[in-house]
């Protein structure tokens, strides 16, 4: 595959099109270490997690906003000025030159290129980050016009988390320093330094003294955040371009032979080349098919996490690498949870298994009190482990790694851990989480904890607490123990598995009693709950059939799926709860409370489309047709919201407005997985 084999255009008309699409569609390129550039098609910064550079620094300062935005404008011969990008001036008022001379956008091999015109005038600015460096390129080539045009470029920067306050104004004391044609801009000595220059004929730097500016985002408002902040800019650069001559901006938080060792051709064919590489390792299934740019998806999620001194040593002591996966951009960090549902997806049907085997290794490591961390914070390298299926769903994965390379090594290493794990949950672990001795079924709760994939808090107040014996916790706990008793079967003998045997027997026995609701012909979403028992209805009830050992009895699989085919499913995932429930939420919208509070309760979630396919051919093993149905929506929604990707969530009702993280690795893993699974 080049890099033309792998292009989606999005054209934008003469005469103007809807400026909402310019400021909707966003684009997203990463470096392997969970720093990333973003923004809007448009250029107008709209989110505080925008920015040209989001370095992924060590803790305790995590993901830093260091250069926010850049204003580039072209001076043509005749005096008049084209300009590449557009920006947002205040509340509700929008200038966005790129509506008149913005031609195409596109990504090229998952990498964002714009086309801009003016008569004779073309001009390209493409963007890239190099894979493993907090670095960034912006490259700029005349297309076609006079032989030589001058380039402005106008840097701005405000230091800062990227989750942190948008101040009012830059606060930090900023400094300039200049050695030759190198610039270096500080902040203070707990903070990293931005070194920024320009490559390119007669580039220079005029510094003008520094120059605050005050910006609005639309998007933070609309969320209920503070969304007026500043940005400080040190002056601006000049080039020339001319044909055969580019210009290239540089910034970057390494050290300077780092930025130097390639020129920016360099870097970027050596970007093209791996970008080619992992397609063409990737599953044929999805290779050549209209989801093959999801494999480049896939790469913007597994990461070196930075900073993680201790267990990149343990690692390479090991002969290891540290591998985890992102669970969404802008703001998740790495997720156990997410990790492990992702993992087929984005590491086996893409054909990267030392990685997998890499990230297996590196989360065993994690282990405390038989669970896997839930999250690691963002500027902090311990992990939280406030989970209750996480560590089930690491069954799942090690299970799906097996399947995948045939390698039974890792059982044998893990296997020690694994009886761990299933020991703690039997005599009972954190966050009271553990076997009830009555009848088998694992429980979990705690007042003020959110252990479930339902996680939602605002404040005191858990949105969805499922505290008791929630459906998908038991069907991943019968799943990791019929699991875990086959594994030790195959290493220690029938004598060794015979327990776990019993206890994967005693659950099933008791969960086709405890949890179907005859009334309704479907699955309890919790039994013996703070409430008692709770009907309603959710997609979580999939996972009793749909994982490779079913709890539930075969005959209840069709009348389950049926129902939830008819209530939930959507072209872009399956509803959180069903319509007719009192707290179903048709819209994810306004600030943190009143989103929270939709969260799970009707907004539709993209990863659950793949227990839904796991279900439909566990039911109907030959239609590979009919479960691939549930995929065909995702296709069109790649041109939408974070172009090239799939959105976290999305509004319960038509037309399915994609809401959340603009690019989720389980959305990206699940659509992936399942459409090599439903391959003819």
């Amino acid at each position: 595959m080049s890099a033309a084999d792998l292009v989606r255009r999005m054209p934008w008309p003469a005469s103007g099109g809807d400026t909402e699409i310019l400021l909707t569609r966003e684009w997203l390129v990463t470096n392997g270490l969970g720093g990333y550039a973003s923004g809007t098609v448009s250029g107008v910064t709209t989110r505080r997690h925008h920015g040209m550079l989001v370095a992924a620094m060590p803790a305790p300062l995590g993901r830093m906003v260091m250069l926010k935005y850049i204003v580039e404008t072209v001076q043509l011969p005749d005096g008049r000025s084209l300009c590449l990008g557009g920006e947002e001036r205040g509340l509700g008022e929008l200038d966005i030159p790129a509506r008149d001379h913005l031609r195409e956008f596109r990504l090229e091999a998952g990498l964002p290129v714009w086309r801009f015109e003016m008569e004779e005038v073309v001009i390209e600015r493409r963007l890239f980050m190099p894979h493993r460096q907090n670095t960034v390129y912006v490259v700029y080539r005349l297309l076609a016009g006079p032989a030589s045009l001058r380039l402005e470029v106008r840097p701005s920067m405000h230091f800062r988390p990227h989750e942190g306050r948008n101040e009012p104004r830059a606060v930090w004391p900023y400094e300039l320093k200049v050695a030759g044609e190198h610039y270096e801009i500080s902040a203070g000595p707990e903070l990293p330094v931005l070194r920024v220059l320009m490559r390119g004929t007669r580039s220079v730097m005029v510094a003008d003294g520094g120059i605050t500016k005050e910006v609005f985002l639309r998007v933070e408002a609309d969320r209920g955040y503070d969304s007026r902040g500043s940005m400080w800019t040190p002056g601006y650069f000049v080039a020339d371009l001319g044909p055969g001559r580019d210009a290239a901006f540089i910034a970057s938080t390494e050290p300077w032979h780092t930025v130097l060792a390639l020129d920016p051709q360099e870097a970027l064919d050596y970007e093209r080349r791996r970008r080619e590489r992992l397609v063409n390792m990737a599953d044929p299934r999805v290779r050549d098919t209209p989801v093959k740019e999801l494999v480049l998806a896939a790469d913007q999620f597994i990461i070196t996490p930075a900073g993680r001194v201790r267990d990149a040593a343990r690692a390479h002591a090991a002969g290891d690498e540290v591998r985890s996966v992102i669970a969404g951009y802008h703001w998740f960090t790495d997720w156990g949870r997410d990790t492990m549902i992702s993992l087929e997806g984005l590491t086996l049907v893409t054909g990267r298994h030392i990685e997998a085997g890499w990230i297996l290794r590196t989360f065993a490591h994690y282990v405390g009190d038989g669970l896997i961390p839930n999250m690691f914070p963002e500027s902090n390298d311990e992990g939280l482990y406030h989970t209750a299926d996480a560590t089930l769903w690491f069954f799942h994965a090690i299970d799906r790694y097996v399947t995948h390379c045939g390698n039974h090594a890792i059982v044998h290493a893990l296997l020690p851990v694994l009886e761990q794990i299933i020991a703690a949950h039997l005599r009972g672990t954190r966050f009271c989480i553990g076997v009830d001795p009555a009848d088998g079924l694992l429980k979990q709760g705690l007042p003020g904890y959110q252990l479930t994939w339902m996680d939602a808090k605002v404040g005191d107040w858990v949105v969805t607490p499922r505290r008791g014996k929630a459906v998908e916790i038991n069907g991943l706990w019968y799943n990791a123990l019929r699991l875990l008793e086959g594994w030790v079967r195959e290493v220690q003998g029938d004598a060794a598995a015979q327990p776990y045997a019993a206890h994967a027997d005693r659950a099933q026995v008791s969960f086709n009693e405890r949890f179907w609701y005859a009334r309704g012909g479907y699955l309890y979403d919790v039994v013996d709950g703070e409430n008692g028992d709770d009907n309603a209805f959710r997609p979580n009830q999939l996972l009793a059939f749909s994982l490779r050992h079913p709890v539930l009895v075969q005959e209840r699989w069709q009348p389950v799926l049926h129902e939830v085919e008819r209530r939930l499913l959507t072209p872009v995932g399956l509803r959180s709860l069903a319509p007719d429930h009192p707290d179903y939420k048709a819209r994810y919208f306004g600030d943190l409370h009143a989103r929270d509070a939709a969260y799970h309760q009707g907004t539709v979630w993209g990863w659950l489309v793949g227990p839904f396919v796991d279900a439909w051919l566990r039911v109907h093993p030959d239609d590979h047709a009919g479960a691939r149905r549930a995929l065909e929506g995702f296709v069109e929604h790649f041109g939408e919201a974070c172009v090239g990707s799939i959105s976290e969530i999305f509004d319960a009702e038509p037309p399915y407005t994609p809401r959340g993280c603009i690019a989720q690795a389980w959305s990206v893993a699940e659509v992936l997985r399942c459409w090599a699974k439903t391959a003819p």
